[in-house]
């Protein structure tokens, strides 16, 4: 299991200065784009914030998936296939958990926390 921890430190280390780099900064930063978006849009609807919603079951989950992944989903796309092609040139092997991980972490992550802060913000103004 150590063994399995430090490939995958190792792996996410190359991710952030080998090629295709500049996706860990633009891939989130698309992602916030959508959440801020996403999230004025729920202050205007007096929703309550993202994560929240998701957590304390505020509204459908059904609803709430669709919202999201409607918003994120290509852009988690994208972070997959950005990381394939990645670990293809890097690695010349494929690691598909490697591939969701990332993805999880340079889209959805942003996504919702942004989200939710938005939300709070917005109807506090």
């Amino acid at each position: 299991m150590s063994e399995f921890l430090m490939r995958v430190v190792s792996n996410m280390q190359d991710r952030v200065t080998g090629p295709l780099h500049l996706r860990v900064i633009f891939q989130p930063a698309m992602a916030t784009f959508f959440a801020i978006r996403s999230g004025l849009r729920d202050a205007k609807l007096h929703r309550t914030p993202y994560f929240e919603a998701i957590v304390t079951g505020a509204r459908s989950e059904a609803e709430l998936i669709r919202s999201g992944w409607r918003n994120v989903g290509k852009i988690f796309i994208l972070a997959m296939v950005l990381d394939l092609v990645f670990q293809i040139f890097a690695f010349h092997r494929i690691y598909p958990g490697g591939v969701v991980l990332v993805a999880l972490i340079l889209a959805l992550v942003p996504y919702v926390i942004v989200r939710g802060l938005v939300t709070r913000i917005a109807r506090k103004r």
